[in-house]
């Protein structure tokens, strides 16, 4: 079996996290930018991390991706690959690496976003090498 036949316990939305996913059922993964101090953030969220102002939005990211770090955890049922992956638009954000060898994984490599089902939920971002 491979990473991607690991049933992924479905999100659960608030009001804060509806409209984050809303756009993962339209295949648009979205991160915060403040519009007081111009950061972008990861996971988007009404106040701004770094500034604390609620003057924030929505941006849609790039979908493209660096690994800064992973680990690839073997003694689960079904083995998969954790990692935090830095979005080129400057966040970092922790997610699982689907769709490869596990083996073949490394730090510094290039990844791309993809979408995986959950269990009756939206699907939820996830990155694949490039």
């Amino acid at each position: 079996m491979q990473s991607q036949d690991r049933k992924l316990q479905a999100p659960q939305p608030n009001p804060e996290t509806q409209a984050f996913w809303k756009a993962a059922e339209d295949g648009k993964m979205m991160i915060g930018k403040c519009l007081a101090c111009g950061e972008v953030h990861y996971y988007p969220r009404a106040i701004c991390p770094f500034c604390f102002s609620d003057k924030t939005e929505l941006q849609q990211a790039s979908g493209n991706g660096t690994i800064y770090t992973y680990s690839v955890m073997r003694r689960a049922p079904i083995p998969y690959a954790i990692a935090y992956v830095t979005l080129s638009e400057g966040p970092t954000m922790m997610t699982n690496i689907v769709d490869c060898d596990l083996d073949k994984i490394r730090i510094g490599q290039s990844v791309r976003l993809v979408f995986k089902p959950s269990d009756g939920g939206p699907p939820v971002p996830m990155f694949t090498p490039i």
